[in-house]
């Protein structure tokens, strides 16, 4: 993330498809027509949750940023700067990765700025072996890492997608894997805003590629990896129970987004940030003190994302035609919030990034968090 000019807190927006709402008044530096909506109004009538037990997992964590579940209930935890993965269990016990793949990680990922080791996902798992993705910053690009997982022991890694422009700032890095069973990566804009509009750039892209690294079958255009352009860095990934596929991404100067991810979508950066004619329009935005929303969760009845410099973690209810009215648990409370994931007991894990060298760490900063709600 870039620094951003401070605008207006307390503006929230919600779209379902349609526009919920036209700011009249909303910040100075907004476009004329931007949404904008009183954070905690409910045009749905949805009531709100409140979290009912928060608890630390996992403390002392440098610059964690990447978090997936192994069948068996443990968490692969990335560390951005220190280019390692531990085992977290959900009692807390961890054990850190060896082998011969986590020393490639350590020759390998050259950490700078929003660059380093990020994003992991699960491509495959039998007993106690498991097939990893992960997104790593190398010396001259952003790449994807494939490598099988034997017990805490991490085998050889081979690139099956390189070439992602790199950069002090967004370098995207978010993995997911989807319903289809395809390996999803965002990627951001690398500074360079034009590429997120250039179809043949992996810049400011969601791609959707097989576990090998090939275009998917059903992607856009059959030979290209893009599933989705115009982002400027997306941060989180993640399905509703019935398919619809959600993104979140940071904004510039005005508006942060939730966005409903359609194949071949243009989400308009760098013309439009937020509303925008021409471009598939985000169904929240955020003013981007707000938010900055980084990883991201859907359970089968809200999206839940992590909010960096709104120090906050976000629940958007579903609704059978949209999403209702954000609302705002954990604020400031425990500081910037960089991922969350559902953990199999149905609770929320939630990565804390106060030791990115934007926050303000606290005693035992970084941590991993145990949220309830209800």
């Amino acid at each position: 993330m870039t620094s951003r000019r401070p605008s207006t807190p307390g503006r929230v927006a919600v779209l379902g498809g349609l526009l919920l709402a036209l700011a009249a008044c909303g910040p100075a530096d907004a476009p004329r027509d931007a949404p904008s909506e009183p954070a905690g109004a409910s045009p749905t009538g949805a009531p709100g949750v409140a979290v009912t037990e928060v608890e630390d997992v996992l403390g002392d964590l440098d610059v964690p940023w990447g978090l997936a579940f192994l069948p068996g209930g443990e968490a692969v935890v990335t560390l951005r700067e220190s280019a390692g993965l531990i085992l977290v269990a959900p009692d807390g016990a961890a054990t850190t990765v060896t082998g011969p793949g986590a020393d490639q990680l350590a020759d390998l990922v050259v950490p700078g700025g929003e660059g380093g080791l990020l994003g992991v996902a699960v491509l495959a798992a039998q007993g106690a072996s498991a097939d990893l993705a992960l997104y790593a910053t190398a010396a001259d690009d952003n790449r994807v890492l494939r490598g099988t997982l034997e017990g805490s022991t991490l085998g050889d890694l081979r690139p099956i997608l390189t070439g992602i422009a790199k950069a002090g700032n967004h370098d995207g890095g978010r993995l997911a894997v989807g319903p289809d069973g395809f390996l999803y990566v965002t990627t951001g804009d690398a500074g360079d805003r034009p590429s997120a509009q250039d179809p043949d750039s992996l810049s400011g892209k969601i791609l959707r590629i097989t576990a090998d690294g090939d275009p998917a079958p059903g992607n856009p255009d059959p030979g290209s990896p893009v599933w989705s352009l115009g982002h400027r860095n997306v941060q989180g990934l993640g399905w509703a129970p019935d398919g619809r596929m959600f993104a979140s991404e940071f904004g510039q100067d005005t508006w942060d987004e939730l966005n409903l991810i359609e194949p071949g979508g243009n989400y308009g950066w760098p013309e439009v940030e937020g509303v925008g004619d021409g471009f598939v329009e985000p169904v929240a935005v955020w003013s981007t003190d707000e938010a900055s929303p980084s990883g991201l969760a859907v359970t089968d009845e809200a999206v839940y994302l992590a909010g960096l410099r709104g120090e906050r973690l976000w629940r958007v209810p579903l609704t059978e035609d949209g999403v209702g009215t954000p609302q705002a648990l954990l604020e400031g409370e425990r500081g910037r919030l960089r991922a969350v994931e559902v953990a199999p007991d149905g609770s929320l894990w939630v990565l804390t990034g106060n030791s990115d060298g934007r926050g303000d760490p606290r005693p035992g900063d970084d941590r991993i968090l145990r949220v309830v709600v209800g």
